[in-house]
């Protein structure tokens, strides 16, 4: 079996960059399904190194084995539950009940629907799972109801709560990243010169608590800027619709749940996937029981689910061949030899690590990025910013930043299609965007700048008795056969 191109030919060993680039080419041109150009991208190029000698078909082999080992996680079984409250959400009357009651409660600050609209996003984005449920929800909930809110201000302001949920804990988004980063931080600590020392691995809830206290400062900033926007009276005299005790106690009980669950989630005390499929089976019960969906309705919701669970898998799938073809061309070694032999600073050259992941974010959506990029360009930023619950919020924020940037960020381009709000430029939607986007990086910037603010909410430091134990060589060891699970080492030539 013939082994993967040494890393000292940088033709062979770049040809994974040629594959992005192809990639990128393909999505905006063709508009087909990104699984579906994963795989084609990855086949064609595989065929190429097949037919230059560069690697044995046997080798391929090992796609089976990291596909079986990925759909086993348990992370992956919260996935559709996930998509299946997001799309009951959108049928239910839960959503409206939670909007009218926070409408009606923000009124005397004279900015109701525009705070209510952020409200709703916050509370419900994270049990969305995904910027496009959330922007589905958003624009059929919020945008008819912004009143006279000039349309750019409208898209804007419904496009910034669809992303709320890439941010707030414990979202699909920060659960399916936190599993990335703990597979990052393991092989960064095998990267040269990179020191793991007193530190661990990070894991999932090390992620959920590094992003919460950026995402509340984020929030906090969008909800003065959504005041400032939308504090006319006359933007309240159209949202003034009276709110009855039903909804008031509907609302309620929605927040409780939504809290008590997703805190569960935060705090360790439930598994994402249980508080998911808790979530699920009580919306499943109220609409049963008050008999909010008849069968057509029912059908049409478990329809959606499962193609759009389809989908998330099917991608899953494509970004598995790809990332095994890319490493099969060594060009992740290769992009590691020329990231740590950077001839600029650390933080320079994290900084612009980080402006090569917001240009792919911007035609990509958050699971092809945390699927696709993210694990190729984590271990680099986590060897060079040496935090990997930094390197997570910073891969947060960036995501989250390229989603708001016309005309090609995802969440823009969901709720222009969708909100049927009168078509605004792109120059006049940047101008109604710009206040969000500069409190976005002002935050990216304060993380980035001052590490610690990640960690405000860590565990407090034991005493030197009672702190674990650096890793040993052993576990690094084990870790990373565990990681092997989904990758595969091309100098050996085999899985």
């Amino acid at each position: 079996m013939r082994a993967a191109p040494p890393t000292g030919n940088k033709r062979v060993t770049s040809t994974g960059m040629w594959m992005l680039v192809a990639l990128a080419a393909l999505i905006v041109a063709t508009g087909l399904p990104v699984w579906a150009l994963l795989v084609g991208v990855a086949s064609a190029f595989a065929a190429l190194g097949v037919a230059l000698g560069l690697f044995d078909t046997a080798i391929l082999s090992a796609l089976t084995q990291r596909i079986i080992n990925l759909l086993e996680h348990d992370l992956l079984q919260a996935m559709p539950l996930y998509v299946f409250v997001g799309v009951l959400l959108q049928r239910l009357p839960l959503a409206d009940a939670l909007f009218a009651t926070a409408t009606r409660l923000f009124r005397p600050l004279g900015a109701g629907p525009s705070l209510a609209g952020l409200t709703v996003g916050a509370l419900v984005a994270p049990m969305n799972g995904s910027v496009a449920s959330s922007s589905a929800l958003l624009s059929r909930l919020v945008a008819p109801r912004l009143g006279t809110l000039e349309a750019g201000k409208s898209v804007a302001l419904v496009s910034v709560a669809a992303t709320i949920g890439v941010v707030v804990p414990p979202s699909l988004v920060l659960i399916l990243l936190g599993d990335a980063m703990l597979r990052a931080h393991t092989e960064a600590s095998n990267l040269p010169g990179f020191v793991l020392g007193n530190q661990r691995i990070v894991n999932t809830q090390d992620v959920l608590h590094a992003a919460l206290v950026p995402a509340v400062c984020v929030l906090v900033l969008w909800a003065a800027i959504a005041w400032y926007q939308g504090r006319r009276k006359e933007i309240e005299t159209s949202a003034a619709a009276p709110v009855s005790w039903p909804q008031v106690a509907s609302s309620v009980s929605t927040v409780a749940v939504i809290l008590v669950l997703l805190g569960g989630v935060f705090l360790g005390k439930f598994f994402a996937v249980e508080a998911a499929a808790a979530g699920g089976c009580l919306l499943a019960v109220i609409t049963l029981a008050t008999r909010a969906l008849n069968r057509e309705q029912w059908y049409g919701v478990l329809s959606e689910t499962l193609a759009l669970s389809g989908a998330l898998f099917a991608l899953l799938v494509g970004a598995t061949t790809f990332s095994l073809v890319f490493r099969l061309f060594a060009t992740d070694r290769w992009l590691a030899d020329l990231v740590l032999a950077s001839p600029l600073s650390p933080l320079a050259t994290a900084a612009l690590v980080l402006l090569l992941v917001a240009l792919c974010a911007w035609i990509l959506d958050a699971f092809e990025m945390i699927f696709v990029v993210i694990p190729i360009v984590a271990p680099l930023l986590i060897a060079r910013l040496g935090d990997a619950q930094q390197t997570a919020v910073l891969l947060l924020l960036v995501l989250q930043l390229s989603f708001l940037l016309p005309p090609m960020g995802y969440a823009v381009l969901m709720v222009r299609a969708r909100s049927g709000l009168p078509h605004v430029g792109t120059a006049a939607l940047l101008r109604a965007l710009a206040p969000f986007i500069a409190a976005q990086l002002a935050v990216a910037v304060a993380v980035f700048g001052f590490p610690a603010v990640v960690h405000l909410l860590d565990e407090a430091v034991l005493p030197a008795s009672q702190q674990p134990p650096a890793a040993s060589d052993q576990e690094i060891v084990r870790q990373m056969e565990e990681m092997g699970r989904q990758s595969v080492d091309p100098s050996e030539g085999k899985p």
